[in-house]
């Protein structure tokens, strides 16, 4: 049976496996390696630590027949005016997991914590050519409200590794 909950800390090495995971599928995607560059995730156990002790996070752990196969972490932004906007920094369910009902759990416990913290909206990133998540994220009632363009002048940067302890 699929569901989601809210992550613990037994849960720990299992999301830092799903992260090395949702880090490798995403520079695969056009924009993905320089996403990571931008856009730091979780990935370390002491990253996942503090994020489920963080006021302002919450890690949601997806699963069916609770094995965890994906997760999500979110936060909420203080925008200049005072408005409070939740923000899904990484989300990621095992292909295998796809299409059975894990993520709507996952984000509907997201959208949930978001309303009780008083956000105004949700934001989230889907990467171009990635309809799937575009798709996904339409069905929860997201649209695109901002289009990032970009051309490279070189190399693009290289992602933070785990080790380095960054998360968004």
């Amino acid at each position: 049976m699929e569901g989601a909950r809210r992550a613990g800390a037994d849960d720990i090495g299992r999301l830092v496996e799903l992260a090395e995971e949702a880090c490798a599928a995403v520079t695969t995607v056009r924009g993905g390696a320089l996403l990571l560059a931008t856009h730091p995730r979780a990935g370390s156990v002491e990253d996942f630590g503090s994020l489920l002790n963080a006021d302002d996070h919450l890690v949601v752990a997806g699963t069916i027949d609770d094995q965890v196969v994906g997760y999500a972490v979110a936060r909420v932004r203080r925008l200049p005016g005072g408005q409070l906007v939740g923000s899904v920094d990484d989300y990621y369910v095992e292909p295998e997991a796809r299409g059975v009902g894990v993520g709507e759990a996952i984000l509907n416990i997201v959208v949930e914590w978001c309303v009780q913290q008083g956000c105004a909206g949700i934001d989230a990133v889907a990467l171009p050519g990635d309809r799937a998540t575009k798709n996904f994220f339409e069905s929860f009632g997201m649209v695109a409200r901002a289009i990032i363009v970009h051309r490279s002048l070189g190399a693009p940067p290289q992602p933070p590794s785990p080790d380095d302890g960054a998360h968004g």
